[in-house]
């Protein structure tokens, strides 16, 4: 059996690259000579050279380096050489440029000559008459306060104070099944909206961030408001994950769009929620009585019922465990595209979802015929048992000796080959030898701890600070749209060495996914090595 994977049991990263020669029989009938335009001195530019009269012949094309994922059901990274050569050759030049100032207000005042600050009605007037795709543009990009007032009005109906100028809330109306609903005329225009961290905060506030205002999700977990933090934990009980989920969010009186506006406090808090349910649901499980009725876990209490349960572990074993896995994800940032598209997430206001997940699933049709139900970690585990069959050797210690061990593809050895961006006694934080995004970083624990609960305080503590610094990095450099995994292994696993690993994957502008990503073939401009230089810089800026 051989193991599509670019880690070996020597402890270095397994590559390929084709260096292209080729020759394409010619069998066009017609040449469709046709006039371009015109160059700088008015002579004709055409298309002569795209209608050939023989074969065509490459010689010598692009050379394109083939990495297999370290773990085969992630796929294929393919490297282009030419692109990644003039990254290697100003590292730093791997970033996105911050988006630009968009007013719409300002220039109607401008066309319609009546000043921005004597806009008033006519320029109300003008917003409304805009088309649809046009109105959702601007909800997306404009960073004019005023644009996004002015659009807030045509997406919703709002109750207002006495002088009739801050919104206090929202106007309700009953809908066909007798239930009460936010009165909202362009659901597109007002999720859109929302999520412009430009619209003024106590617009955000009515439309979308008090509680309740949402819908009737409960909150059954806070992170109290001290130290300038406050988080809730929602209940999702109509969810699509089975069994529901929780959210973890950003209080409603704390606003906190993007990365730069997030504390150490507060993603402690975020993270607190997921262990502490998590935990919670585990020692439910076991019959294990807890004490944490409507109050928040300490630091130290959350420790101890970690070890609690543990031992329970060590004597009951894991078979009152219906559920034995965790789900941990978050979904940074928002777009909507003016052609109706939905590009990204689904929340504005900081948040992250996780779970538990079954076991096992019982099959329709029998009475207790079972099938094991899918967690992603599940086929970390499968590989990490088929590598340690075919090698007779732990594959994230090898793993982590092929980062440490590191060469540069293109050879170049007076060019940095450190792919880590950050690491302590627990964690690495590092760029992937072959990345399933442009931007991809990935985490993973040192030692053998393959979940949350076999992480110890210290353990947390790291994952918490090597999760933020990922997220600085990316959004640092300029990404938006970025989805965080976890790979979890199941609890009470024993016979393998599979580590806790994170996945970051930042959506680019130009490379959002297509039939190539269909196929699991990811297309990268850089060298892993060159977007570590980058990263690493962009740490050493905060």
């Amino acid at each position: 059996m051989k193991l599509r994977t670019c880690v070996s049991p020597e402890g270095k990263f397994i590559y390929g690259i084709h260096k292209p020669s080729f020759n394409f029989l010619n069998l066009r009938e017609n040449d469709l000579y046709q006039i371009l335009g015109l160059d700088t001195a008015d002579k004709p530019m055409d298309n002569r050279s795209n209608f050939p009269a023989g074969n065509v012949e490459e010689a010598q094309g692009t050379w394109i380096y083939e990495i297999p994922n370290p773990f085969p059901f992630r796929g294929t990274t393919y490297i282009d050489r030419n692109w990644a050569d003039a990254k290697a050759a100003d590292p730093l030049s791997i970033a996105l440029p911050h988006p630009v100032s968009t007013s719409m207000t300002t220039f109607l005042s401008k066309v319609l000559r009546c000043g921005k600050g004597g806009a008033g009605d006519i320029v109300n007037e003008a917003f409304a008459e805009l088309p649809e795709t046009v109105l959702l543009a601007l909800a997306a990009t404009s960073t004019d306060p005023e644009d996004l007032v002015r659009l807030a009005d045509l997406s919703c109906a709002f109750v207002y104070d006495d002088q009739g100028n801050t919104p206090v809330g929202l106007r309700y109306e009953e809908d066909a099944k007798g239930a009460y609903r936010p009165k909202i005329s362009n659901h597109d225009l007002f999720e859109t909206l929302v999520n412009n961290s430009c619209l003024p905060d106590i617009y955000k506030e009515v439309m979308v961030l008090r509680p309740g205002v949402q819908g009737g999700s409960e909150i059954i977990g806070e992170w109290p408001p001290e130290h300038d933090s406050h988080v809730f934990e929602y209940l999702r009980r109509n969810s699509y994950i089975p069994w529901g989920h929780s959210a973890s969010n950003i209080g409603n009186d704390l606003v906190r769009y993007s990365i730069a506006d997030l504390s150490d406090n507060d993603f402690e808090g975020l993270r607190h929620l997921y262990y502490q349910r998590t935990y919670i649901r585990i020692a439910a499980q076991l019959g294990m009585q807890v004490n944490a009725r409507r109050k928040c876990l300490t630091l130290t209490g959350l420790e101890k019922l970690r070890q609690d349960i543990i031992k329970e572990l060590e004597k009951q074993g894991t078979s009152p465990l219906q559920f034995d896995a965790t789900l941990w994800g978050w979904n940074y940032g928002f777009d909507f595209a003016p052609s109706g598209f939905r590009l990204h997430a689904s929340h504005q206001q900081i948040h992250h979802q996780f779970a538990m997940v079954a076991k096992e699933v019982y099959q329709p049709g029998t009475e207790d015929k079972m099938i094991a139900s899918y967690s992603c970690g599940d086929l970390v585990a499968d590989f990490v048992r088929s590598y340690q069959e075919e090698y007779g050797s732990s594959f994230f210690a090898d793993y982590v000796s092929a980062i440490r061990n590191n060469s540069r593809m293109d050879e170049k050895k007076e060019l940095a080959a450190d792919l880590v961006v950050f690491e302590d006694e627990n964690i690495i934080l590092f760029v992937p030898k072959a990345q399933t995004s442009q931007w991809e970083l990935q985490l993973v624990t040192s030692g053998q701890v393959g979940n949350i609960l076999e992480a110890d305080s210290n353990i947390r503590r790291s994952l918490n600070k090597g999760i933020l610094n990922a997220m600085r990095v990316l959004t640092g450099l300029g990404a938006q749209l970025i989805t965080v995994i976890e790979f979890p292994k199941r609890i009470g696993v024993t016979d393998i060495d599979q580590r806790l690993l994170y996945s970051f994957l930042p959506k680019l502008p130009y490379s959002m996914g297509a039939f190539s990503e269909a196929q699991l073939r990811y297309i990268n401009g850089h060298y892993p090595e060159d977007f570590a230089v980058a990263c690493r810089q962009e740490m050493e800026s905060h």
